[in-house]
């Protein structure tokens, strides 16, 4: 009966390490495929939904350039500026870098559960949904990257 369970017991690590593996594996080749793509100048909107005040901002329009973020713009058109009170959450994910920064850091340990879905062609994640902590309550962020577009 013991080695049974510790055979069990065996396959069940052996099936969650094998899940994180794979996760990892997929994260790392889009974000190699990102890297590969080396696109210094886009556009895309960026859709944050949570138990959370800024609602009516969403979704924000980001232009990047170099890394850096050029533009931001609330849903009413209106610059989010760094005296904005929401500024610091959406920082984060500002550029897709930095959203793939965020992502390794909830995929290794800072959440409980990620699910993410990717772009086909260049890689970046287009549908994320993060619960930190499984047993609370109103802690899921949920991150949507859409109307990607490369600029000159």
């Amino acid at each position: 009966m013991k080695k049974f369970l510790l055979l069990l017991l065996a396959l069940v690590l052996a099936a969650c390490s094998s899940t994180a593996s794979a996760s990892g594996s997929e994260f790392s080749q889009n974000q190699q495929k990102w890297e590969d793509a080396n696109i210094t100048h886009y556009r895309f909107e960026l859709n944050i939904s949570c138990f959370c005040a800024f609602r009516d901002q969403m979704p924000l329009t980001i232009e990047v350039r170099d890394g850096q973020v050029v533009s931001m713009a609330a849903a009413d058109g209106n610059q989010v500026l760094d005296t904005d009170p929401n500024y610091q959450y959406f920082t984060p994910y500002a550029t897709i870098d930095l959203l793939f920064s965020e992502l390794d850091a909830d995929l290794n340990g800072n959440a409980d559960k990620v699910t993410v879905t990717y772009d086909e062609t260049y890689g970046f994640p287009k549908d994320v949904t993060i619960d930190f902590v499984e047993e609370a309550t109103d802690d899921e962020l949920y991150l949507t990257v859409s109307n990607f577009e490369a600029l000159p």
